[in-house]
This record gives C-alpha cells, sequence and structure tokens, in this order.
C-alpha cells in the first residue's frame, strides 16, 4: 500500500514519501479536534479505516483519489486501528470525504459542512448493507440505528401483532407508570380504603386499569355503609348483593342532595285508601275491595299497564294486608281477614272481628290483627287451621297498626312509652331488629325505640315540622327514614343521624290534599300512594 502511494505524484503524495505538507497538517488537525470532541472520536477513526481499506484494494484511480486513500490508511494508522474498515467502503467514497475536507479547510465552518456531507453520503452507502456482512465490532449509536432499520420484515409484523394484542386486552396492568401502578393488589386495596369517594372518583379518571381496579366493591363497602340508602343495613348485611356497590353509592348521593323525577304510575277515578307492598319486579296495591299485582318494566318508573292479577273476597275497602310465604294476607272493613295464594285462585276469608280490621302482620306461619273493636287477636296460617283464633289481647283502645316481633315469643313483653296525650295514637309500627323499632302518628312524631335500654322512653324522635299528622314511615334499615304527612301529600326524607329534616316533596296541590296513606322505596325510587294517585321519585334518573 505504501508503494502504491509512493509512486503517484509529488504534488497529490499518498501516505509514503510523498505526502505533502498541506495533508499531514490537515489530517493533524483532525486528529487534533478528534481528540476535544471524544464525543465524535469512533466516527473519526472509522473514516480512517475506511480509506485505508478502500486503498488495500489497489485499484487504479485518479491521483485525487490515491492520494485521498492514502491519507485515510495514515488516519487509520494514528488512531490505533489494526483491523480492516467498517466493511466494504469505496476508494470513491474516500476521496469524496478528503476533497470535501481539504475544500472545507480554508474556513472551520465549511469544513464542518464538509465532514457532515460525508456523514450523509456514509449513512446511504450503508443503509445498503445487510446485517450478516457488518464486522464484529463494538457498536457505537450509528451501528445501533442501522440494525434498527435493518430489522426483517417478520420482525416488524410480529411487533405490531404483540401492539394490538394488547390493545385487544385491556384488563392487564400498564407496562408503565408510577410505581403505584406496581405494587401487589393487595396493597393497593390496603391504601385506596383509606380514600374518600371523591378521591376514588379521581383515581378512575388516571387509566382505564385504575377505573376497573377503583370499581371494586371492597372498596365501596365502607362508604356505602355511610350513604343513604345504598342496601346495607346497621350491621352491614347487603341486602342487594346482584348491584354493584359502587353504582349504588352514585345514586346515593341524589337521595342525600334531594335530586329526583317525580311521576305517576297510576290514577283513580273515586278517592281510596290504598295500602301497597313490593316484592321483586312486582307490586302490589289495594284499590276498594280489590287486590291488584302489576309488573314494573325494566326502568322501575313505569308499569306494565295490565294487572298480573287480581285479588278479592272483602265486601268493603282493604284496609291493610302483607304478604307472606306466597300468600297474600288481608285484613278488610268488613271484619273479615282474607289468604290469598299468589300464583293461584285459592281464597279464604274468615270473620275474624266484630268491627273493621285496620291491621294485619304474618311471619313465621302466625298471623295477628288489630281491629277498631279494641282486640288483637292470632290466628295460624296452617290451611287446615284457618280461622281458629289461638288468642285474644285485648286492649285499652283501638288498634290501628300492629307487627309481631322478629323474636316470634307469643308473648306480651312490654308497653312502650308514658304520658302520653290524648289522642297520640300509633298509625305505623316497623321492627328493624329484635330490639329496636319505629313508630309514628298522630302526635306528629317519629320515635326511635330501643328494648335494650328502656321501654318508657324512645332513644330517638323526629318531629315534623308542620304538626301534621305522619300516616306512615318507612327505613332501609341503616340511615335513612321517609315518612308521609297528612297534609298535601308531602312526603320527608330524614337522616337519622341529624334532627332536622332533610328533603320534602308535595305530591300534591291545594284543591287536591290528601294524605300520603303508604309508602314504599327500594335503592331507585320511592313510591308513595295517596288518595287519587299513585306517584314515583325516580332517584336513578333525576
Amino acid at each position: 500500500m505504501g508503494s502504491q502511494g509512493g509512486s503517484g505524484p509529488p504534488g497529490n503524495g499518498g501516505p509514503g514519501e510523498g505526502e505533502s505538507g498541506e495533508a499531514r497538517k490537515l489530517q493533524e488537525g483532525r486528529a487534533a479536534r478528534g481528540k476535544r470532541r471524544k464525543g465524535k472520536r469512533k466516527g473519526k477513526a472509522g473514516a480512517g479505516q475506511d480509506g485505508r481499506g478502500s486503498g488495500a484494494e489497489g485499484k487504479p484511480e485518479p491521483p485525487q483519489a490515491k492520494a485521498a486513500a492514502g491519507l485515510g490508511a495514515e488516519a487509520g494508522a494514528r488512531a490505533g486501528l489494526g483491523e480492516e474498515g467498517e466493511g466494504g467502503g469505496s476508494v470513491q467514497e474516500g476521496a469524496r470525504r478528503i476533497v470535501r475536507g481539504e475544500e472545507g479547510s480554508a474556513g472551520a465552518g465549511k469544513e464542518a459542512e464538509g465532514r457532515d456531507d460525508g456523514k450523509k453520503e456514509e449513512w446511504r452507502v450503508r443503509t445498503g448493507w445487510r446485517e450478516e456482512a457488518r464486522p464484529a465490532r463494538a457498536q457505537g449509536r450509528g451501528g445501533q440505528a442501522w440494525g434498527h432499520l435493518a430489522r426483517t420484515g417478520a420482525a416488524m409484523a410480529a411487533e405490531a401483532a404483540e401492539e394490538e394484542a394488547a390493545a385487544r386486552e385491556p384488563t392487564g396492568r400498564p407496562a408503565a407508570g408510577p410505581a403505584l401502578l406496581r405494587l401487589p393488589e393487595e396493597l393497593l386495596l390496603l391504601i385506596c380504603s383509606y380514600l374518600d369517594m371523591q378521591a376514588l372518583g379521581r383515581l378512575a379518571q388516571v387509566c382505564r386499569w385504575l377505573r376497573r381496579f377503583t370499581s371494586c366493591d371492597l372498596l365501596w363497602r365502607r362508604i356505602a355503609r355511610a350513604s343513604l340508602n345504598s342496601g346495607f343495613t346497621r350491621l352491614g348485611t347487603d341486602l342487594m348483593a346482584s348491584v354493584p356497590v359502587k353504582e349504588r353509592v352514585k345514586v346515593s348521593q341524589n337521595w342525600r342532595l334531594g335530586r329526583c323525577r317525580e311521576g305517576i304510575l297510576l290514577k283513580w277515578r273515586c278517592s281510596q285508601m290504598p295500602w301497597m307492598q313490593l316484592e321483586g319486579d312486582s307490586l302490589y296495591i289495594s284499590q276498594a275491595n280489590f287486590i291488584l299485582a302489576y309488573q314494573f318494566r325494566p326502568d322501575g318508573a313505569s308499569l306494565n299497564r295490565r294487572p298480573l292479577g287480581v285479588f278479592a273476597g272483602h265486601d268493603e275497602d282493604v284496609c291493610h294486608f302483607v304478604l307472606a310465604n306466597s300468600h297474600i294476607i288481608s285484613a278488610g272493613g268488613d271484619g273479615k281477614i282474607g289468604v290469598h295464594k299468589i300464583h293461584s285462585t285459592f281464597t279464604v276469608k274468615y270473620s275474624a272481628h266484630e268491627q273493621e280490621v285496620n291491621c294485619v302482620d304474618c311471619k313465621g306461619g302466625i298471623i295477628v290483627s288489630g281491629s277498631r273493636d279494641r282486640t288483637a287477636k292470632v290466628w295460624p296460617l296452617a290451611s287446615g287451621r284457618l280461622g281458629q283464633c289461638l288468642h285474644t289481647i285485648q286492649t285499652e283502645d283501638r288498634v290501628w297498626s300492629i307487627a309481631i316481633s322478629p323474636l316470634l315469643s307469643g308473648q306480651l313483653m312490654t308497653h312502650l312509652g308514658s304520658d302520653f296525650p290524648p289522642g297520640a295514637g300509633v298509625l305505623d309500627v316497623m321492627y328493624e331488629s329484635p330490639s329496636t323499632l319505629l313508630s309514628c302518628g298522630y302526635d306528629t312524631y317519629v320515635r326511635y325505640w330501643d328494648l335494650r335500654t328502656s321501654v318508657r322512653k324512645c332513644v330517638m324522635e323526629w318531629e315534623e315540622p308542620h304538626d301534621s299528622t305522619l300516616y306512615c314511615l318507612q327505613t332501609d334499615g341503616n340511615h335513612l327514614l321517609a315518612t308521609g304527612s297528612s297534609y298535601y301529600g308531602v312526603v320527608r326524607l330524614w337522616d337519622r343521624r341529624q334532627r332536622a329534616c332533610l328533603h320534602a316533596f308535595p305530591l300534591t296541590s291545594t284543591p287536591l290534599s290528601s294524605p300520603v296513606y303508604c309508602l314504599r322505596f327500594t335503592t331507585k325510587h320511592l313510591y308513595a300512594a295517596l288518595s287519587y294517585n299513585l306517584h314515583v321519585l325516580d332517584f336513578q334518573n333525576p
């Protein structure tokens, strides 16, 4: 290679004895700049190797190309490279780089431009190489970029397929993200259990995986138990396990804020004193001396107009009825008790009291009735013993409401309260547990009793703000209490943790003022029966 360089003209000298002083100064300047710029040392050394490899081929070229090849070889030797250049570089390429370098020696800006152009030209040549032809050497930044571009079509297709599969399967955790996402799920559940409702809602907006994770029922149970009408009793029993807890908490906020949409489900031509019960997707309501069964539509805010069944048997209006053991037990103004099987036409009625039967209850195969004749009676539900009075309890006044204790003791346990004013009759009563019950009536109070503490004084009481008689009440078994007033069809919602009324909903205007004779509610709707209409308050879609 030295003999070839020496055979050239002195002006174009190669790397041997004929090399010109100007070329030497140019190369020494390049070596000095390479030391100052350590990040570009490998690229310049590679350029020297290309020149040396090209000169070794010994092909006849123009004198300028030979000089470029010789100069590249000397630069490679000074850089301490003893192996062949970057494989496949042509003599013309080395000549182009040297020519550009010599032209750029007139000024620093032109010289830098020449080096950049040389690198671009080298890159164009490299993109045509195959990966198998590359020499085994340490890979720099350029080698990594070259390897990225030289991937086969099969590898690129496989990567695209992986990305598409990941997009179709969003249930996995994100591969990258904050350290919170990489925690074990048990630990993440423990951390999130300390968050309130607003914080969980914001966390669900971070990504899809966290949205699914924060929808877990375990995270919302604590919040639901502190919410109004979320389907949990005071003891923590879930009454609606099939409905996601998070969805119930959302609707619970509408109950708390009083957001609802009012509608009318049924209308009557003449004034009634209706009573009603809910069971599953069916509503049972009394109209005159009949009991009609309707099926709710899927939205829960409307009914199928055609009744599922009609239960008759009384000669006067039905005053009260309950559902028990696939039976309807009804009390009528004719002094009789009716027993109807829900899924058949079986109906039995028998005389029970001398005057109208105001109330009735049934549990554990036992029927208890109360009448205007100041008596309460106990009856069996067994088909062979219907109509046989088991026990008669004489009272001092008319019996307006009655409820059987869950203990089913069958004995007079105690008398509740004392020093009530005359006319402070109880119109509705219901047990929450074997030792706690609620009552309301003419004295405009709702009272909460706990038999474990005192039977002479209630634990807590709530007063109707407008001194109206309270005809009925209903509770969710936890914090929500609903009452129906005697004037203007007012339904009131109470939070039992507060003294004051939470919200009031007047359902009638002055010309059609009516008491709320009965009300029932689910976690999404409230139903109120008045003299002329059956109203619904929709809290799911306000």
